[in-house]
Order: structure tokens, then sequence, then C-alpha cells
């Protein structure tokens, strides 16, 4: 019976273990892909659209450079900081509707990562113009 429970022990510590470092891979690998699939082309202007809501949706987006983009974020029931975007280098700052798509124009953006957070600088994203 001792020998039983034990083994019991050591089997849900273990499977615990495994489950919170494969938890922590998976973050940490899905936080290094950058989306292409959120980034349209609409009458010569690219759309890169992000989802607003206990963060940003995705976190890193590919686009390419020296076209016009509008940066367009969607929310549905955003109550959090999410629903106030800065990108501080831009000297933007921007709160976004309850539930609603929002609009940034950024015009032609050159080479490099535009970064971007929530108000509170929580929650971050970014999209790097490419070539």
């Amino acid at each position: 019976m001792k020998g039983t429970i034990t083994s019991i022990l050591v089997a849900l510590v273990l499977i615990g273990g495994a489950f919170i470092f494969s938890k922590g891979n998976f973050k940490t690998i899905n936080e290094n892909v950058a989306s292409v699939n959120n980034v349209t082309l609409e009458n010569g202007v690219q759309i890169v659209e992000i989802k607003a809501r206990g963060g940003y949706t995705p976190r890193k987006s590919v686009a390419k450079a020296g076209i016009p983009t509008i940066l367009r974020f969607n929310t549905e029931g955003t109550f959090d900081c999410s629903s106030s975007v800065r990108i501080p280098s831009l000297n933007i700052s921007k709160n976004l509707p309850l539930s609603g798509v929002t609009d940034i124009e950024l015009g032609n953006s050159s080479l490099g990562v535009l970064q971007g957070t929530c108000s509170m600088g929580m929650y971050p994203f970014e999209v790097d113009f490419q070539s």
C-alpha cells in the first residue's frame, strides 16, 4: 500500500513537471514565430490586423516596407489595458472601443521593427517591416 501511494505521487510529480515544462517551451516557440496570415493588401494599401483583448494577437507580424500601411485593431468585449494602444516612436496613442474595428494609418513604413504596447506597457506587439 505504501509503495502504491509513493508510486502515484511520483507519477503525479513527473506528469506535472512535464506539463509545466512543455507549456513553457510552447510559449517561447510561439512568441518567436512571426505571423504573415494577418497581413493583406487592399487597393495598394497593406492592412495588418491585430486582435486586442488581454494583449495583442499576434504579438509579432511581418509586413512589407515602403507601401502605405494600416494597423487594424479588432476588439470584442475588450475592457483591459489593451484597449489603449501606444506607438511611442510615431507619437501615437489611441483608445479603442469596447467592440469594433479601429484603423491607424502609418503611411509608408520604412525597414525595421515598429514596436507598440498597451497603455500600461504590459502587452507589447511589433510589426517587422521587411523588403
